[in-house]
């Protein structure tokens, strides 16, 4: 199976858009008005971009820290993003969740948090409620490689399985957790995969950096949960260009634990970039067509973060509001 033309023009566009929405979240960010912890997935958009791509409508996501990337593919208003990072009321959790707490119900991304694991439990709680009430509904997590070393996400696995929960697991594999590498956190050979074949789910590892690689993969694994074969884990390879929280690149900040070299040779690989290529490889589009889009996508998130900086703060009245 492989995505056809228009279908391959329309996750190009998402992808740029998420790329130049992350880009320009990057620069605003260094003006310090932005006073929340921000987790950039430029490089990694592929992933939430080839998923979200293959999801149909009344289907729910979940994410991590590093949302905003899953948060925009799924259909998120970026007016509403930049108005959560300036922690304006008109944010989409109303200035009061930040980068990492995002939601847009009405778009089925569900929620975003911080806690490690945690999402993978709750989506395979949404993922039960949709096997109860007879649906054909799919609820999916992302998280990073972390998640695997920790007991819910085991725990998960397991109910999950036994009970063939229409939930997809899908693993951000960018080799590192904050500043440690998967060859210090894991043993040597570990196989992602093989651990949630162990439990009893379907599982499959493809290049996170293709995005029509992962829209083939998630299409199969989708129509095959719907059709009752149960819950599934999808590993993405994929890497992340900046800092683990802020907006700069760790060899500029002086930090060791990874080689700007090694860095270098994913950004030769950026999941932007290949699928531009791939289509103008096809003549579906033009590098003038190229830059028509991102002119215009430029016009359009400059004028959306400037409106969001002008939205007032939250009033110190609300301060309980919501508070139990």
């Amino acid at each position: 199976m492989t995505a056809d033309r228009q279908t391959l023009l329309y996750l190009y566009r998402r992808l740029s858009y998420i790329r130049q929405a992350e880009s320009l979240l990057v620069r605003l960010y260094k003006e310090q008005q932005m006073r929340t912890p921000t987790h950039f997935g430029i490089g990694q958009e592929a992933v939430a971009v080839g998923v979200c791509g293959a999801l149909r409508q009344g289907d729910v996501v979940y994410t991590h820290h590093r949302s905003h990337n899953h948060y925009l593919a799924q259909g998120g208003d970026f007016f509403a993003l930049a108005s959560e990072l300036y922690g304006r009321s008109t944010g989409c959790s109303e200035g009061r969740g930040g980068s990492v707490h995002l939601t847009a119900r009405e778009s089925g991304f569900i929620a975003s948090s911080a806690i490690l694991g945690e999402m993978v439990a709750v989506a395979a709680g949404s993922a039960l409620a949709f096997k109860i009430d007879g649906e054909t509904r799919v609820a999916v997590s992302f998280f990073g490689d972390a998640t695997c070393e920790e007991g819910v996400f085991y725990e998960t696995l397991n109910y999950a399985a036994i009970h063939k929960l229409p939930v997809l697991l899908v693993c951000e594999n960018n080799l590192y957790s904050t500043e440690s590498s998967l060859s210090v956190r894991q043993p040597p050979g570990t196989d992602l995969c093989a651990r949630a074949r162990a439990f009893g789910l379907s599982a499959l590892s493809v290049d996170g950096n293709d995005v029509e690689a992962v829209y083939n993969a998630a299409e199969e694994i989708l129509q095959n949960i719907r059709a009752g074969v149960g819950p599934t884990f999808l590993e993405c390879r994929t890497y992340r260009w900046l800092e683990h929280v802020g907006p700069n690149y760790d060899h500029d900040m002086g930090r060791t634990y990874r080689q700007r070299a090694e860095l270098e040779e994913w950004m030769a690989r950026c999941p932007v970039k290949r699928c531009a290529a791939k289509l103008m490889e096809s003549q579906a589009i033009s590098e003038q067509e190229i830059a028509r889009i991102e002119a215009d996508f430029d016009a359009e998130l400059e004028a959306a973060a400037a409106k969001a900086r002008q939205q007032p703060f939250p009033d110190a009245s609300d301060l309980f509001r919501n508070v139990w």
